[in-house]
């Protein structure tokens, strides 16, 4: 068996042996990722060229979209590549490279959908402290943390993972590089305690922020529930929904990857529990977001409406000067 030493390369799991399915999956993966691309492009755009949209709420948001497009560029070129050209190989550094990426972005979102919910905790329980709490460098100090702690985080599992030595070969049941697919691979068993003990720190640290959310839910639901009239009651919930749908969808697709029984393991549905929890969220974030709020759908019309004037103002502006 190779020993880490000497991989030069790592064997990904494929999505079908068939060459009709696999042309199949590329172009269901190219679909997926240009829907990504365009709303999360969108939402990124809609946020920095409306003025109406510099709130707190929606600089956080913007941070989500960047840490979804890093999710989706991370993972997927690489399944499609893989699909299109009939292999199943990814480089060892680019194995690493991989790992570190995927871990940086799922790292870092973690933070900020805590993050935005102590935003909308703020903004329903302490309004009157909302622009105290929440000003332009706060939020701004709040959005560095995450990124700081997804890089660090990131860092320290990717060093630690290619730290070990692997000798268990070098096939992946995985169709892109995860942690708990190559410490499979290792044969030290001091490491990979090591490993696991920084797994589990990790959790802890995810459980804290799951456990500060669902108690700032606790109190959004308590606090709207005492607003007297029903429009603001829906308003209310309105703004909180979005943010709710996206954290459920994420711990429910990431919670079942991780914590599924053995019993009911197999390769087939591990690639699928796969994809849900690391291409449908980022796929599906911009939509459940771009839905529910009534700001960011006038910002996203404004914008359109003049990309398409800007031609028709230009050809008029061309025929007024006439011919040189």
């Amino acid at each position: 068996m190779p020993n880490s030493s000497s991989l030069t390369q790592f064997l990904l799991l494929a999505f079908a042996d068939r060459r009709e399915l696999q042309l199949l999956h590329f172009w269901l993966f190219l679909a997926i990722s240009l829907a990504a691309l365009l709303a999360n492009g969108l939402i990124l755009s809609a946020v920095a060229c409306d003025h109406h949209l510099h709130t707190p709420r929606y600089f956080f948001l913007l941070n989500l979209s960047l840490t979804d497009l890093g999710c989706i560029c991370t993972t997927v070129p690489k399944a499609m590549h893989n699909s299109l050209w009939d292999t199943t190989t990814i480089s060892y550094m680019g194995c690493a490279a991989q790992l570190f990426f995927f871990a940086f972005f799922i790292s870092a979102e973690f933070p900020l959908l805590t993050i935005m919910c102590y935003d909308r905790y703020v903004a329903i329980c302490k309004p009157l402290h909302y622009g105290t709490l929440l000003g332009s460098r706060a939020c701004a100090h709040m959005a560095a943390a995450a990124w700081a702690a997804g890089f660090l985080n990131a860092l320290l599992h990717t060093a630690n993972t290619f730290s070990l030595p692997l000798c268990q070969g070098n096939a992946l049941g995985q169709f892109f590089c995860e942690i708990p697919h190559i410490l499979k691979l290792s044969c030290s068993h001091s490491g990979y305690l090591r490993k696991i003990w920084l797994m589990v720190v990790s959790a802890l640290l995810f459980l804290m922020c799951f456990v500060f959310i669902v108690f700032s839910y606790v109190q959004i639901f308590r606090a709207v529930l005492r607003i007297p009239s029903q429009q603001g009651r829906h308003k209310a919930f309105s703004t909180c929904l979005p943010h709710l749908a996206v954290v459920s969808l994420f711990f429910s697709t990431g919670a079942f990857a991780y914590l599924k029984p053995p019993s009911i393991s197999s390769p087939s549905l591990d690639l699928v529990v796969s994809v849900l929890y690391s291409v449908v969220p980022p796929a599906l974030n911009p939509l459940i977001y771009s839905l529910r709020s009534q700001e960011l759908k006038d910002a996203l019309r404004k914008m359109m409406s003049q990309s398409r004037a800007a031609p028709k103002a230009m050809s008029q502006l061309w025929n007024k000067a006439g011919p040189l």
